[in-house]
């Protein structure tokens, strides 16, 4: 099926260009929002597969309005934040808030189509060298340490691996073990972790030093 797609960011000419782009991709644009306190009732209106969110939004930004929506509805849409730079702290809180992945409004026409089919489809569009940027320097600590150490040991060996890009498949090759106890162990990570996708457990993974920023991922 194809994904329908709400865009939400203040500038119009961004709104106008990326509708264009999307339908030129054969991806429906079922609406907009013009700031993030609109969201919410354009999501409920428009029952979109996919959110484009600009962060920085004058008012109700793009974190809030994250937040909003996946707290208000049982079963919300996929949420991917735009952002002009990869290393924007706005990036990291709404990655930790619960969006799926993030853009940067430079990316090629076939890179955002890709992506909105990607989580769509319930993947998170993980980029490890990023989100490593986006938490560099920061100190573990604090509740999402507390919560990283109820996490056995093959489950952090899991969660790294997670933190390099690798899918569940390559994960169950690596550690040759089954796709099936694969996902029992990603299950269980994300239930200790209070994550609900890939991206938002591989942040809190390195705010709780589980894995560090030194570590060397592939995408």
């Amino acid at each position: 099926m194809t994904p329908s797609v709400l865009l939400a960011d203040d500038e119009p000419l961004v709104r106008t260009g990326l509708r264009a782009l999307l339908e030129q991709q054969g991806l429906p644009v079922v609406g907009e929002a013009a700031d993030g306190g609109e969201v919410l009732d354009a999501v409920r209106r428009t029952r979109p597969d996919v959110v484009l969110m600009d962060v920085r939004m004058p008012g109700t930004d793009g974190i809030e309005a994250t937040r909003q929506v996946l707290a208000a509805l049982a079963e919300p849409p996929k949420i991917l934040v735009v952002t002009t730079f990869d290393n924007d702290d706005y990036v990291h809180e709404a990655l930790l808030a619960g969006a799926s992945g993030f853009l940067l409004k430079r990316a090629r026409k076939e890179e955002i189509a890709h992506a909105v089919r990607t989580v769509a489809a319930g993947e998170s569009l993980l980029f490890p060298e990023a989100i490593r940027r986006l938490v560099s320097g920061r100190l573990p600590g604090g509740a999402h340490a507390r919560a990283a150490k109820t996490l056995t040991r093959r489950e952090a060996e899991v969660l790294r691996l997670i933190a390099t890009g690798l899918s569940n498949q390559d994960i169950a090759a690596a550690l040759v073990i089954s796709l099936e106890t694969v996902k029992t162990h990603v299950g269980n990570i994300f239930a200790k972790l209070g994550a609900g996708n890939r991206s938002q457990a591989v942040v809190i993974a390195y705010e709780a030093g589980v894995v560090r920023p030194g570590h060397v991922g592939r995408r």
